[in-house]
């Protein structure tokens, strides 16, 4: 394969949704991941940052997306600058503009992570460096190169592997699980109660990158269909950060908690059936918020059970830990100096 430098690809570019990349270069992200993830493990240092400054802006909380970006800068030669809700401006008292300007005068690239799509959006338009999305209401593209990592690690392949999300269909890991996986020929069934399906946008978008890949999308409120002959279940929390519509979803999506009896509807064998969950997960009532739901709704579990989550299946915490392998491969390939083979069509 011949060599090609990486500006001619990704260089100086910005990860702001799935769709900004074509599945070639999804795909080679993926790979990319799993080629720093063994640099990584054998001790292979690799900075391709070295003695940048990367900005990392949190309007909303996260342990595993904080902490993926600073060891991943920190392992690329960067310094990461953590800039939570108390610490900026962002459209308080500076526009985004203005604070995209300013920060990208002084920082190599920008992470935000928040709440609005456009948010992110307008710093990319003019910050003048790489701004990658950490997630907001819409997308969240670093999740999808960890998740599908994950996915290759367990079964050696991404092609005609079916991945089934459970839970509020309408969510950014939905969006995102759904357009991803249509673009790298994994047939994601997305099964929800029918108020919480995907909007018809997303469906358009995840079935054209369907045509062109084989994947075969689905969506359903039937568990038995949506489920049937799976190698992923997946599944989220149930209600997303800064909402408070807890007796709304705990009504909805009770019937959908991931249990052992759910993975047994699936008719896969065990070698060939996976668990994953983005965490945090309320598998039990060891935290503020599983107390909360016990006392107001007498539930001790939500979206997965706990035997499930401990289960043999369960690969959450690998998944966790490829955040940090994914984000830095997002890094090194669109603010780093180096050469790395072209990318192939997939």
């Amino acid at each position: 394969m011949t060599e090609a430098k990486i500006n001619s690809v990704f260089q100086g570019r910005s990860l702001l949704a799935e769709k900004d990349f074509t599945p070639s270069e999804i795909q080679y992200l993926v790979d990319f991941g799993l080629h720093l993830k063994a640099l990584k493990q054998n001790h292979i240092p690799h900075k391709y940052l070295e003695g940048q400054n990367i900005a990392l802006l949190f309007a909303k909380t996260s342990t595993r997306t904080r902490s993926a970006f600073t060891t991943a800068a920190i392992d690329l030669g960067a310094h990461p600058e953590y800039l939570g809700a108390n610490d900026i401006q962002l459209g308080k008292k500076e526009s985004v503009e203005d604070t995209a300007i300013v920060l990208g005068s002084m920082f190599d690239a920008i992470e935000y992570r928040g709440f609005a799509q456009e948010t992110v959006e307008g710093l990319a338009k003019h910050a003048g460096v790489p701004v990658w999305n950490g997630l907001t209401d819409l997308w969240h593209p670093t999740q999808m190169i960890a998740d599908f990592m994950t996915v290759k690690e367990n079964f050696g392949h991404l092609k005609g592997v079916t991945l089934v999300y459970v839970g509020d269909g309408r969510n950014n890991m939905a969006n995102s699980l759904l357009v991803t996986g249509s673009m790298l020929g994994v047939n994601v069934h997305i099964v929800a109660p029918d108020s919480l399906h995907p909007t018809q946008e997303i469906m358009d978008l995840a079935n054209g990158y369907a045509e062109k890949s084989g994947a075969k999308p689905l969506v359903t409120s039937d568990i038995a269909e949506g489920v049937k002959n799976a190698n992923v279940i997946y599944t989220d929390v149930w209600v997303s950060m800064g909402e408070s519509n807890w007796e709304e979803r705990v009504e909805l999506l009770t019937p959908y908690r991931v249990t052992m009896d759910m993975l047994k509807l699936t008719g896969t064998p065990d070698e060939d059936l996976i668990f994953m969950h983005c965490l945090p997960a309320f598998h039990d009532t060891e935290t503020e918020y599983g107390k909360e739901i016990k006392e107001k709704y007498g539930l001790t579990e939500m979206e997965v059970t706990d035997e499930v989550f401990r289960s043999k299946y369960a690969r959450q915490f690998e998944e966790a830990e490829n955040r940090m392998h994914s984000i830095k491969a997002i890094m090194a390939a669109t603010a780093g100096n180096l050469f790395i083979p072209a990318v192939p069509e997939i």
